[in-house]
């Protein structure tokens, strides 16, 4: 009887919670709207492109030179040889930077050329220097000796073999990344259009913690809030530190909400008071509120008791995170993380696969996001290994990770050997792969 009633109870518990896909397909349903902004190029690194970027030039913007060395017409040394060679009088010196050279070119003539410098035509094939024979030396030479036949466009950069005027140089939806930078300076792209930086206002909840570094036991140290704080520019947000909500600052909190509506102000995190112990006041206040969207509770572990709110008829929205360590970080890279990258018009993130180095077991009903390992085998294979001390409280174990794994409801037991998905904790992986 007893164990009919625990098992109706689990039953009637799991009825208040969902599950991580069902919390994925609300998500999706309750994107707020941003708008677009132009930014200079040197400022775009880790902002998102909200229009394909194209290129308005050719690159190379003409034909030079790969090599240091001597331009010829190469249709002068078809007949040549080493029983019959000829001079080819150097008629001028190409430095980059300079004004490509004018002038008329006869038959059998040659001109110095340095690396990159612009290739003044007829010449149409470059002779680099550790090639050359000097006459009638190398510190007095008039002369370049050429004793074979050779090919057109060798040692060549076309105009425009990189990248052509109208080619795609950035993709809409792409994190701007230092290569990007590279690509835009080179190719003369002053301004681009961007997807505006959200902007986060953080609260931590509750009495216990504390801003010092010098507590009592009864203490914590607000450590979630830097942890937060440290991942935007990682995840393309302005954090704004509200400070600490204690356990009696309900009215406070919902006149930061109300606040919200009129200000730049695009989503409010809260970390703790959002289960159902006697303090944990941000669900009921946040019900106060008219929602579009509301979750409270998913199956997952670490951070259960997570909750998202999307304010009707305004484009903001709220997130309450679990106030342990690990739940939090969790909670962020799987909820928040994803949620800012689908406002951003970022392509959905694709895990990386790795085989599982040890067994692991969990409840069926739950998903689970495991602090991992990754490494590569000598066979260059990619292992994880789960590490011990999975508990929300324990941050050691996050300190030795370097990757998340998740483990997904529907399957209790995941055998050494398996493929896992995994994702990097402070970076987004389609930037990777």
């Amino acid at each position: 009887m007893l164990a009919i009633k625990i098992i109706e109870k689990i039953k009637n518990y799991l009825k208040i919670m969902i599950s991580y896909k069902q919390s994925k397909q609300i998500l999706k349903k309750s994107l707020i709207k941003i708008k677009d902004e132009y930014i200079h190029s040197d400022d775009s690194l880790n902002r998102v492109s909200s229009t394909n970027i194209i290129s308005t030039t050719n690159y190379p913007s003409a034909n030079n030179t790969a090599f240091d060395g001597f331009a010829v017409c190469s249709k002068d040394t078809k007949d040549l040889n080493k029983n019959n060679s000829k001079k080819f009088k150097i008629v001028g010196s190409i430095i980059p930077g300079n004004k490509p050279i004018i002038k008329k070119i006869k038959k059998f003539d040659a001109m110095e050329i340095m690396t990159g410098g612009v290739i003044p035509k007829p010449f149409d094939t470059i002779i680099p220097i550790e090639q050359i024979i000097f006459y009638p030396n190398k510190k007095e030479a008039k002369y370049i000796v050429i004793n074979k036949k050779i090919k057109k466009n060798m040692h060549v950069r076309f105009l425009g073999s990189d990248y052509k005027k109208n080619d795609l140089i950035i993709k809409k939806g792409t994190i701007v990344h230092p290569n990007h930078i590279l690509a835009l300076k080179a190719l003369g792209i002053k301004k681009v259009k961007v997807k505006k930086k959200l902007n986060i206002l953080f609260f931590s909840t509750g009495n216990e913690i504390s801003n010092h570094d010098n507590i009592p036991n009864w203490k914590v140290r607000n450590s979630n809030s830097h942890y937060i704080k440290s991942l935007g520019n990682h995840f393309l947000f302005n954090f704004i530190n509200g400070g600490i909500l204690k356990d009696n600052h309900e009215k406070i909190f919902k006149k930061q909400i109300k606040k919200m509506f009129n200000t730049k102000i695009d989503i409010i995190i809260t970390s703790g008071a959002v289960s159902a112990g006697k303090f944990d006041f941000v669900p009921s206040v946040i019900k106060d509120f008219k929602l579009s969207n509301f979750f409270k509770k998913v199956a997952i572990r670490p951070g259960k008791p997570i909750l998202f709110a999307k304010i009707r008829g305004k484009q903001k929205a709220i997130f309450g995170l679990p106030g342990n360590p690990i739940s939090s970080a969790a909670c962020f890279r799987f909820f928040v993380q994803p949620y800012i990258m689908d406002i951003l018009g970022v392509p959905i993130e694709k895990p990386i696969k790795a085989i599982l180095n040890n067994s692991y077991t969990k409840n069926n009903a739950f998903t689970h996001f495991t602090k991992c390992r990754l490494k590569s085998k000598h066979d260059g294979k990619l292992v994880i290994e789960v590490l011990k001390g999975q508990e929300s409280f324990r941050i050691q174990s996050f300190v030795s990770s370097n990757i998340w794994s998740l483990f997904p409801s529907g399957k209790s037991k995941f055998l050494k050997g398996e493929l896992v998905d995994c994702y990097f904790p402070n970076s987004y992986n389609n930037s990777l792969i």
